[in-house]
Formats: C-alpha cells, sequence, structure tokens
C-alpha cells in the first residue's frame, strides 16, 4: 500500500467522522440557513472579540490586551482603549453591552495574561461579565488566582463556578458555548480545548491552540460551525496556515479567519494571512477566507449559516 499524505489520511477519517456525525441532543442551537451579522476585531496573536452589531453581546476569546506583543510587527501602537485594564473596561462599558462572556481556551500567557485584572476591572465598572473554560481548569486549577484577585469564581464562571468539560455546554443571556479538543497543552497540566460559540444567530468554532487532528471531522458533523476562526502560525506551538485550511474543510464551514501569529519571533508573521487565503483556496473551496489587515481592525461579517445544522 502506498503511504497516504497528512491530508489524504484526515480526508479518509473525515469520511468517517461525518457518517457518524449526531447533533449535540437537546442543546438550543443557532438557527440554520440564511444569514448572520456579526462583528469581529483583532487583538493581536490568537485574542480576538466577536459581537452582535448592537454591541448588546460582546464575546472574547482569550484575553491578552495591553501586554499583547502582537502588534510590533505591524509597526503599531496599540490605541488607548487597550493601554491597561481600566481603559479596555471604560471602553467596553462606552459600548453598553447587556453581556461580555471572556472564554478561556487555556492558561499559556499569550491567552490567560490579562485574564484576571481584565474580569476585575469590568466587574468594578458595573459590567455584567461571565466567563468560562474547562472545569477542572475553572473550579480547581485557576481558583486561586481567583481568589488573588478579588474575584467570586462561583459568580463570574458559567455553570456556578463548574465551567463546562468536552461534551458539555453553558449558556447566558442568548450566548451558548460548548467545550471541544484542542491538541495542546496547559502549564498548570488541565486541558487546553477550544470553543463552538453560538452568538448573534450564528455559530462559531474557535480553535484555540491546537494541531490539525481527525476527530475535527466529527466535530464539524456534530455541531455544524458557520465561521472557523483558527490558529495558524505554525512555527514552535500550533499548525500553520496550511493544516488550519484543511481544519476547515474538516469543519464544513463557510468562512474562515486566521489568528495566532506574528506575535513571537517562533511563529510565522504577517504572512500567515495570504497563506492561509492560499491554503484555503485549495483545500476549502466552499469556504470564504476573510483576513484581518492588522491587530485593531474591525470587520463586519455577513455570515452564510450552515444549511446542515437541525
Amino acid at each position: 500500500m502506498s503511504e497516504l499524505s497528512r491530508g489524504e489520511f484526515f480526508g479518509v477519517t473525515a469520511a468517517t467522522g461525518v457518517a457518524g456525525a449526531v447533533n449535540p441532543g437537546g442543546a438550543v442551537v443557532a438557527a440554520p440557513g440564511g444569514n448572520a451579522t456579526l462583528t469581529t476585531r483583532w487583538y493581536g496573536g490568537g485574542v480576538f472579540e466577536l459581537a452582535t452589531p448592537d454591541d448588546k453581546t460582546i464575546v472574547l476569546v482569550d484575553c491578552w490586551i495591553w501586554n499583547n506583543s502582537g502588534w510590533k510587527a505591524f509597526n503599531l501602537e496599540k490605541p488607548p482603549e487597550f493601554a491597561s485594564a481600566a481603559a479596555y473596561a471604560a471602553h467596553i462599558k462606552s459600548r453598553k453591552p447587556d453581556v461580555v462572556i471572556v472564554t478561556l481556551s487555556h492558561d499559556h500567557g499569550d491567552h490567560i495574561g490579562d485574564y484576571f485584572e481584565t474580569l476585575a476591572a469590568l466587574v468594578a465598572a458595573g459590567v455584567d461579565v461571565k466567563t468560562v473554560g474547562q472545569s477542572d481548569l475553572m473550579r480547581v486549577g485557576l481558583v486561586p488566582k481567583f481568589k488573588a484577585a478579588g474575584l467570586d469564581n462561583t459568580a463570574l464562571v458559567l455553570n456556578n463556578g463548574a465551567g463546562m468539560n468536552f461534551g458539555g455546554h453553558a449558556a447566558y443571556k442568548g450566548v451558548q458555548t460548548f467545550l471541544v479538543p484542542a491538541v495542546h497543552s496547559c502549564a498548570s497540566g488541565f486541558p487546553a480545548a477550544g470553543f463552538i460559540i453560538d452568538v448573534g444567530g450564528a455559530r462559531v468554532y474557535a480553535s484555540g491552540d491546537t494541531d490539525m487532528y481527525g476527530d475535527m471531522a466529527t466535530v464539524g458533523g456534530r455541531y455544524h460551525p458557520d465561521l472557523a476562526v483558527v490558529c495558524a502560525g505554525n512555527g514552535a506551538f500550533t499548525m500553520g496556515p496550511a493544516d488550519a485550511a484543511y481544519t476547515c474543510k474538516l469543519m464544513g464551514v463557510t468562512q474562515a479567519i486566521p489568528v495566532h501569529y506574528a506575535h513571537n519571533p517562533l511563529v510565522l508573521g504577517p504572512q500567515a494571512a495570504d497563506l492561509f487565503r492560499g491554503a484555503l483556496a485549495s483545500a476549502a473551496p466552499q469556504a470564504k477566507a476573510t483576513t484581518f489587515a492588522h491587530p485593531g481592525e474591525r470587520l463586519t461579517l455577513t455570515i452564510a449559516r450552515n444549511p446542515n445544522r437541525a
């Protein structure tokens, strides 16, 4: 038998995974068919924001803001609202959201670096903020840091402080999140994760830090996401543009955005965006590539909902 390429191997796995896929039983899901509109803003590295057009619902995926080094490769200074915890909280409050959800994929510094200070500042500003992540990380691993920051994890973390584990979900004020696997690590030893996020009528796959793996096809067949926001930096830590593009094929999404690049010397620089765009056209021509020109850019997305979602 001739040796399979990596893409061919995962293609076989994808066909197998989709055949056995099921929808999450009993869960409230984003509506299929038609379009949804979201805004998104890249904070640099793997950190980004999703919001409804009226800013009533804001979801932050990971939390590394004023310490984020992802601006240097673009020769940009951070805007004033990203200068400190207080400045960021004032910016968010000025948008008058009904809810802010902060998802935490894992505890590496370029994802959790400003997490506790941000939560404390948002709480102090009177913003209705909640957070969610892998259950043992939330209710065991990070509890001392919540307490050190003067935060009540049982009030802030969804599901009464429990967070969620793989196969579980959490919901609050119209936002629903599901925890999905990521092939990565945590400094504290708890599992790293990605998310399926229902917000504003769209369903988004946020990869967190991960490599490509065959069961992404099952994740795609189970949840039928519309948009994938995927790590694409390559180098020492995660998959690169080609594997990120193949991930989008496995997920069956209609639109995709690359992140997690140009923020440290061991990952690809700004060229990762164009590399991803070219790879996606080849690996997943059904998916539209959307790329940020630089950190801080805010885009309005018209997202075609996956018609396969029941």
